[in-house]
């Protein structure tokens, strides 16, 4: 008999098939046992009828416990009022272990903190299973469109010498006879290294910000997608974010559907992300749309020459029905490496896209510094060690041509998408400075 997967059951309408998976639920009504199956791959209601098994069968399936693992035979049925329009109509079933003690996670109501403690078996049920399936599809996304434009896969390392920006938010790692390194925060220095080499790269990889933050927006460990590209101007860049976070969203409102009816993620709210023409404000516009909202939205204006916090990136992302950038900051409250606009050196070639619905900033991104002079010159001005970066400066000496690059975080762009409240849902175990456990 034919092992299938729940995710492929439509196509054996009719025919006798296997599944393995577990016991997810179940309910009995008379003659009749409803058990909810999952595999891993969705989940599946299979009925078991008293005159279709033998009385064994019948009776085990009446105790068996959640989480049971199953091995289950039977009839691929269309039923509209089945969840998914389909069920297994059982004719055996066989277990292959049961849970050794009663499942932690019920039907009741759970606190969050509970949840986490227990996220390594919260993980099976249908909420983390829709957004991790939502997350896989971003990440294969991810690479079917960089591979369409050529970019090379870069890994960078995540033991660094040094900050990338320059910050303290890094983890100390203590390696030999006495000597630092530090987990990364960024792969932007490599992927620059690699566009010189190659052209066009983008890295894929886990970052590090040792931040005490307790926000919904921020985890000790996340994922960044960094491409950076030989070549590109501050204006192509920006259009590479936005072509790339629509092919995100088209992805999942094509492919993942289920999940976002799963998460009651309304698609509407999303469509205006795929359509494109997203709407551009320098840093001083969106200054000035601050001092017209603040009163609105209950918060304080921000001073002109100060970097936006979430609820003012809140703020100004809740005007827009899709994502919103913000260009052209003042060259102080950014990054060393960032090009100065020739048409006023006070201010960088960089952009931050903003997400809607008050989801705030997704990527950040900029032309990079491509005069060694200039670029020795901002090293200098930030007080950082020019040793520590006399490779980074290498790649102005040699061959040297203006280039750009962004980085989107992961975590972030998941729980935008998955509409969800909190980045730690949108990652397998998340890593916040209140949680290292599970």
């Amino acid at each position: 008999m034919r092992r299938v997967f729940i995710e492929e059951i439509a196509n054996f309408e009719g025919e006798e098939v296997a599944l393995k998976g577990w016991l997810f639920n179940r309910r009995s009504k008379g003659k009749i046992h409803f058990l909810i199956l999952r595999d891993g791959t969705g989940f599946l209601q299979a009925t078991v009828f008293k005159n279709d098994v033998d009385e064994a069968t019948f009776k085990e399936a009446d105790h068996l416990p959640q989480e049971t693992a199953l091995e289950v035979f039977g009839f691929v049925k269309a039923d509209p009022r089945a969840p998914g329009g389909y069920e297994l109509s059982v004719r055996g079933l066989k277990v292959i272990s049961k849970p050794l003690e009663e499942y932690p996670i019920t039907k009741k109501d759970h606190g969050i903190e509970f949840l986490l403690d227990h996220r390594h078996l919260w993980l099976r049920h249908r909420r983390p299973w829709a957004v991790m399936r939502i997350r896989d599809e971003l990440e294969r996304a991810t690479h079917d469109f960089f591979l369409e434009r050529k970019f090379l896969r870069f890994d960078a390392p995540i033991l660094t010498p040094s900050a990338v920006e320059g910050t303290t938010e890094l983890f100390e790692v203590e390696l030999f006879d006495g000597e630092k390194a530090y987990l990364s925060q960024s792969g932007q220095l490599y992927a620059e290294a690699g566009a010189l080499a190659f052209g066009r790269v983008y890295t894929f990889g886990p970052t590090f910000r040792a931040e005490r933050s307790k926000t919904r927006r921020h985890l000790l460990e996340f994922w960044m997608i960094e491409p950076e590209a030989a070549f590109m101007t501050h204006e192509e860049n920006m259009q590479l974010q936005e072509d790339y976070v629509r092919y995100l969203v088209e992805r999942v409102l094509d492919r993942r559907a289920k999940e976002l009816e799963l998460l009651e993620r309304d698609p509407k709210k999303l469509e205006p992300a795929a359509e494109g023409n997203y709407p551009r404000l320098t840093y001083k516009e969106a200054i000035e749309l601050l001092k017209k909202i603040a009163p609105e939205e209950g918060i304080e204006p921000l001073p002109y020459g100060e970097d936006f916090g979430a609820p003012h990136e809140a703020a100004i992302s809740r005007r827009f029905d899709r994502p919103v950038f913000i260009e052209k900051y003042p060259a102080a409250i950014k990054a060393f490496y960032m090009q100065p606009d020739p048409e006023n050196p006070e201010l960088v070639l960089n952009d931050d896209l903003l997400a809607p619905e008050g989801y705030g900033e997704i990527i950040g991104g900029s032309e990079r510094i491509w005069d060694l002079e200039l670029l020795k010159e901002r090293i200098k001005e930030r007080g950082l060690p020019e040793a520590v970066y006399d490779w980074y400066l290498d790649l102005r000496r040699f061959g040297s041509v203006p280039h750009a690059g962004f980085g989107l975080g992961l975590e972030r762009t998941v729980a935008w998408i998955a509409g969800l409240h909190h980045v730690r849902e949108a990652v397998p175990f998340p890593r916040t400075y209140t949680r290292m456990r599970p």
